[in-house]
């Protein structure tokens, strides 16, 4: 069954599945986030509990290999057996830095990945950010064949080549993991060190070529990806940090994207849940993700957008938004 055949309008009153990002709450918590369940759910899945219930929590997560990760909030005094947690990500939440310490020690060895967050009391976003982490596939191996011979990604923009804005808005406004697709060199040297660099020998085919070489280089751990353009240098980290908000919040649908124009109700920067990833990977030719959603509008929520997201196609583009927003000049000091 595909995805969309799964997913009904949330007005409609169906169930609303979340696919993989499934989220079991084992305590008394409210905890309104994508895929909250309160009952034991099939097939892969993250618990969260407070620490009074760590212990059956870990009877669960050594029951259940398809439990990848276990969140804790408010630790309990005493560090129980942590050898389930083998392989497997523990996130741990109080206020006491020693405490947090202490566990985070204990589970590293026993062969955990540990995150931790020291506070009483945690906002939703920032569970959510650890429970739902989000990838970003930029995507930057266009022919720029419209810019008379110009590799547009490289063009400057208030200091710096166009394509890394892409980079750092991906990574300051919260994504785990920044992929690039490239294909000329030049565009590599650029980058070098940059982000994780993936090459795509086939990208003269088209962007669907661009956008599965990208989905195949994420991390098994990452439950949606956010893929940007590399030439929307205006697309800042607010605006990244809105959708992933937006994708994270209880009741959300697979894909949310920015508002768009009268032209096209929607733009990228789009956030693609993994449930989608298999559809999109079969696309073929100059095709994005809009072939699927346009086809598919039940699939997408539309968020207002932050800044602008102002693609540069042409030479007379790139004028434009240099006229627009001129490079700051620094401030000299007297």
């Amino acid at each position: 069954m595909r995805a969309y055949e799964r997913h009904r309008d949330k007005t409609s009153g169906a169930v609303w599945h979340a696919g993989r990002a499934v989220i079991f709450v084992m305590s008394d918590l409210e905890v309104p986030i994508r895929g909250r369940t309160y009952r034991e759910p099939e097939g892969p899945h993250s618990v969260i509990v407070r620490g009074r219930d760590m212990e059956p929590a870990l009877q669960h997560v050594s029951s259940r290999a398809d439990c990848a990760t276990l969140a804790v909030v408010g630790l309990p005094d005493a560090i129980p057996d942590l050898s389930a947690m083998k392989d497997r990500k523990l996130i741990v939440v109080d206020a006491d830095s020693g405490r947090l310490h202490d566990f985070a020690e204990a589970a590293v060895k026993v062969g955990a990945d540990v995150e931790w967050i020291r506070s009483a009391r945690p906002s939703t976003e920032r569970l959510a950010a650890s429970l739902l982490p989000v990838a970003a596939v930029v995507l930057a191996a266009g022919a720029s064949s419209r810019m008379g011979g110009t590799q547009k990604l490289l063009l400057e923009f208030d200091g710096r080549p166009m394509v890394r804005h892409a980079i750092e808005a991906a990574s300051e406004g919260g994504c785990h993991q920044t992929v690039v697709v490239y294909a000329a060199k030049e565009v590599k040297d650029a980058l070098d060190g940059a982000a994780e660099l993936i090459y795509n020998p086939d990208a003269k085919e088209g962007m669907s070529t661009s956008l599965r070489a990208g989905l195949n280089a994420l991390r098994s751990d990452m439950e949606a990806a956010l893929v940007m353009l590399g030439d929307q240098p205006l697309v800042g980290s607010r605006s990244v940090s809105t959708l992933l908000r937006s994708w994270r919040r209880e009741g959300s649908r697979p894909a949310v994207a920015m508002a768009g124009s009268e032209q096209k109700k929607w733009t990228p920067p789009v956030v693609l849940a993994r449930e989608l990833w298999s559809e999109l990977e079969a696309l073929e030719g100059d095709s994005g993700a809009r072939q699927l959603l346009d086809a598919h509008p039940e699939l997408l929520d539309i968020v207002p957008a932050q800044g602008r997201s102002d693609d540069i196609d042409t030479a007379d583009d790139y004028a434009k938004i240099v006229r627009l927003f001129p490079r700051k000049k620094p401030t000299r000091r007297t």
